[in-house]
């Protein structure tokens, strides 16, 4: 299990406690496919990370700022999970 993407989706699904419509149904897509991708055999590649990362920023934006709390920590365990994936 990669631990930090578990994390980051967990994150992510807390988030979506103090967020409605469209937007909380974006997040919990996310936390989905984190939660996917923590349980695979191998992580996502930079590109994969980065389109999470771009995802995360817009819906930050759009939430109050408890949600952008959580939604601010899953970026940052992704992030801290992207330094340790081999290439760019």
């Amino acid at each position: 299990m990669h631990q930090e993407l578990s994390d980051a989706s967990d994150a992510l699904r807390t988030a979506t406690e103090t967020t409605a419509g469209e937007t909380r149904e974006r997040l919990f897509e996310q936390a989905e496919a984190l939660a996917d991708a923590a349980t695979a055999d191998t992580g996502p590649d930079h590109g994969k990370l980065a389109r999470h990362l771009h995802v995360l920023r817009e819906i930050e934006a759009e939430v109050d700022e408890t949600a952008a709390d959580h939604v601010e920590r899953a970026r940052d365990l992704l992030s801290s999970y992207r330094e340790g994936v081999d290439g760019v």
